[in-house]
């Protein structure tokens, strides 16, 4: 039978959906990208803030006309979104037919036979507290070269506007030894760079050993054969070491490069959004990674708009972004998410007035990426190249500062045959506001 599974959300979400096509592919399914075609499909869905929980509601109501105008035979939705909304979906889609949990994902075989065999809508749930369990292999869906790594399911902190440790349960991380040979599985399939990703990676280890091992786990996949870049993602501030920030000086394919959210710089958004830093720490915990290693690149991601905030606590985090100056920043507008604390507070922001502020601070930030870009011309850089540009003699790649699907790309002028995959060293010949162009080291005239 063929199968369409469609990923929504996150690349944390992602992994859960390359688990679910190793154990389809396990039983046989074909997998096909047409929907009209499909003989099954499978929706992991997102409904982590207002606009994921659309894109997942609609994608569910026009794959279920699949099931009415199609060749579609089977309609199952997993992920957040079924976990938070289980009875809703059942009640008022009629055309799925299988509703899996978070912490499900490993029965999708299951499901999908009993949905097949005509039983009606199958659900499966289990507590949050577990772990799925699969040894089959994933089958990426990032083109091989680079690789998502799920460090740990669920989160602790209960921000108030997260709905997170609801859908996915309290922090568990997985066990090393897992991960180790999941890595090696990644790099004799061919993958270069491992992206470790968690809600938050920085307190991987804590349940299981008693302590942050993230460095340890770092320096242990440092030493698989084949793979060259490990890029570290979701570090909450607080949460970062010496010994993590050691470990990233001394390993050589460790990114410099860090994903560290912080949500916003004023003191009183920060406690009311439930965060453990105040502007001062953030300030503390930047300038000590910049030290420490000058090259790092700093991701981060804010919220514009979150209830209570006022002009002045916007103008705050406007200075703060200008004199930080990270080199890749994300602005989401507050989104209120039932369930949460922040949903309930008296002093919600008008929409209008998020966006605004939102837009205000790219277009800053738009500013910033540009002179930072432009610093980077004459410098030459690794990069990996991701693909050719159609019908010209170019190609587009990452640099060590540009995570896949989030961040910039720099384009690579040149006459040679280069893979998917393959690292090159270029050298920057020009600068836009988040992209570079460049030319192979040995090709470049003056």
């Amino acid at each position: 039978m063929k199968l369409l599974c469609i990923s929504l959300g996150c690349d944390k979400n992602l992994v859960d959906t390359e688990m679910m096509l190793g154990l389809l592919n396990r039983d046989g399914y074909t997998f096909t990208d047409d929907e009209y075609e499909a003989d099954v499909i499978v929706i992991n869905t997102c409904c982590f803030i207002g606009d994921a929980k659309e894109e997942s509601v609609n994608t569910i109501l026009e794959m279920a006309q699949r099931k009415i105008d199609g060749n579609c035979k089977a309609l199952i939705v997993t992920g957040c979104l079924a976990q938070r909304y289980k009875q809703e979906i059942i009640d008022e889609i009629p055309e799925v037919d299988g509703i899996l949990g978070t912490s499900t994902y490993d029965e999708i075989s299951n499901v999908l036979k009993k949905a097949l065999g005509g039983e009606g809508s199958v659900s499966c749930f289990h507590e949050l507290d577990l772990l799925p369990q699969t040894e089959t292999d994933r089958i990426l869906t990032t083109g091989g070269h680079y690789a998502f790594l799920k460090i740990a399911e669920g989160c602790d902190k209960h921000c108030t506007y997260c709905i997170i440790p609801t859908l996915r349960g309290n922090y568990r991380s997985v066990p090393m030894e897992n991960l180790i040979k999941e890595a090696e599985k990644l790099a004799d399939k061919g993958v270069k760079e491992l992206i470790l990703v968690a809600q938050e990676t920085t307190l991987y280890g804590v349940d299981l050993y008693g302590k942050k091992s993230l460095p340890e786990l770092l320096k242990k996949l440092c030493r698989i054969s084949g793979i060259q870049w490990i890029r570290i993602q979701y570090c909450y501030p607080e949460e970062i070491t010496d010994e993590l920030i050691a470990v990233m000086k001394e390993e050589s394919k460790i990114c410099r490069y860090l994903d560290m959210p912080i949500q916003h710089a004023s003191d009183r958004i920060l406690k009311r959004m439930g965060r453990r830093t105040s502007k001062e720490q953030l300030k503390d915990i930047i300038n000590k990674l910049r030290n420490e290693i000058p090259d790092i690149a700093l991701r981060t991601t804010l919220i514009s708009g979150f209830p209570g905030e006022t002009e002045e606590d916007h103008e705050e985090l406007m200075e703060f972004v200008d004199e930080m100056e990270f080199e890749r920043l994300g602005v989401f507008a507050y989104s209120a998410e039932e369930d949460t604390p922040a949903a309930e507070f008296p002093d919600q922001v008008p929409q209008e007035i998020k966006e605004d502020r939102r837009d205000a601070i790219m277009e800053l930030q738009q500013e910033i990426s540009l002179d930072l870009s432009q610093s980077m011309v004459g410098k030459t850089l690794e990069v990996m190249i991701e693909g050719k540009v159609a019908d010209e003699n170019a190609y587009v790649a990452r640099t060590y500062m540009d995570g896949p699907g989030v961040d910039g790309m720099i384009f690579v002028q040149t006459g040679e045959e280069l893979m998917s995959g393959d690292f090159a060293k270029i050298r920057v010949t020009g600068a836009m506001e988040y992209d570079l162009i460049g030319e192979l080291e040995d090709e470049f005239t003056e």
